[in-house]
C-alpha cells in the first residue's frame, strides 16, 4: 500500500530515480504544475499569512504592496522562484523560450524595483501592518508597474499563442485539447484585459476613488495571477489531460 502510493506521487510529480545525473525541476510537466499552483497560491498566501499576523481583514492597494509588510518575505520569495522557473523553461519550441525567459527577467525586476511605500512615516499608527520604507521614487514605481505589465503580456502571449499550438490538424484534434485551448485563450484574455485597469488608473480614466475604497488593484492583479496559475496546471496536465 505505501509503495502504491509512493508510486503513485512519483508519477504524478514525474521524478525518475533511474538516471541519478538529472534533478527532478528538469521536467517541463513538473514546471508547468509548480508554477500553476505557485502562482494560484501567491494571492492567498499574502492576505491570509497578514491576517494572522496583523490581524488586517482587508486587502492591500496591490499585490505588490505586500513587499513592505511581514508577509514581504513571502512576496520575494515566490515571485523569485516563479521568475527563476520560468527563465529554465524551456517549451517546445524557441519562441517558448524566449517569451518564458524574458517574463522570468520582467518578474526579477519588479522585484528588485518595488512599487510605493504604503506609508511615509515609521511607526503609522494607522497601518501598523507596514515594517519597510524605502526613499520615494517615482521612477521605482513606475519601473515597477512597466516590469509586472511585461510580465503579464508575456504570459497572456503564450497562453493565447503558444500553449494553444499542436502538431495535429484542428479538424483532428480531441475534445480535450479543444477545451484546453479555449481556457488558455479564455485566461490570456483576462490576464490581458486586468493589467489595463491599473493603467487605465495611472492615465487617470478611471478615478482614482474607485482605487481607494475598493482596492481594484489587488483584485485585478489577483484575477490576472489565478488566470496564469490556472492556465499553467492546465498545461502541465494536471487537468483536462488527454485519455491515453
Amino acid at each position: 500500500m505505501t509503495k502504491s502510493k509512493e508510486s503513485g506521487l512519483n508519477s504524478l510529480l514525474k521524478i525518475d530515480y533511474e538516471d541519478d545525473n538529472k534533478i527532478w525541476l528538469t521536467n517541463s510537466l513538473t514546471l508547468r504544475k509548480i508554477i500553476g499552483i505557485m502562482g494560484m497560491a501567491l494571492p492567498l498566501l499574502l492576505f491570509g499569512f497578514l491576517y494572522l499576523d496583523n490581524g488586517l481583514q482587508y486587502p492591500l492597494e496591490s499585490i505588490s504592496h505586500y513587499y513592505y509588510t511581514r508577509a514581504g518575505s513571502i512576496f520575494v520569495i515566490v515571485l523569485s522562484l516563479l521568475a527563476f522557473f520560468l527563465i529554465v523553461y524551456k517549451g517546445k519550441e524557441t519562441a517558448d523560450f524566449y517569451i518564458s525567459l524574458s517574463a522570468g527577467i520582467f518578474a526579477l525586476l519588479a522585484v528588485l524595483f518595488p512599487t510605493s511605500n504604503i506609508t511615509d512615516i515609521c511607526g503609522d499608527p494607522a497601518k501598523k501592518y507596514a515594517v519597510t520604507i524605502l526613499p520615494v521614487s517615482n521612477f521605482r514605481m513606475y519601473f515597477h508597474y512597466t516590469m509586472a505589465a511585461l510580465f503579464f503580456i508575456c504570459l497572456s502571449y503564450m497562453c493565447f499563442f503558444l500553449f494553444t499550438k499542436s502538431n495535429k490538424d484542428p479538424s483532428k484534434r480531441g475534445s480535450k485539447k479543444i477545451l484546453r485551448n479555449r481556457i488558455y485563450r479564455i485566461c490570456a484574455v483576462l490576464m490581458f484585459l486586468a493589467i489595463l485597469v491599473p493603467f487605465a488608473g495611472l492615465l487617470k480614466i478611471i478615478p482614482s476613488f474607485y482605487f481607494s475604497k475598493y482596492p481594484l488593484t489587488f483584485w485585478m492583479e489577483t484575477l490576472a495571477v489565478e488566470s496564469f496559475g490556472f492556465a499553467w496546471l492546465v498545461k502541465g496536465e494536471t487537468l483536462f489531460k488527454d485519455h491515453n
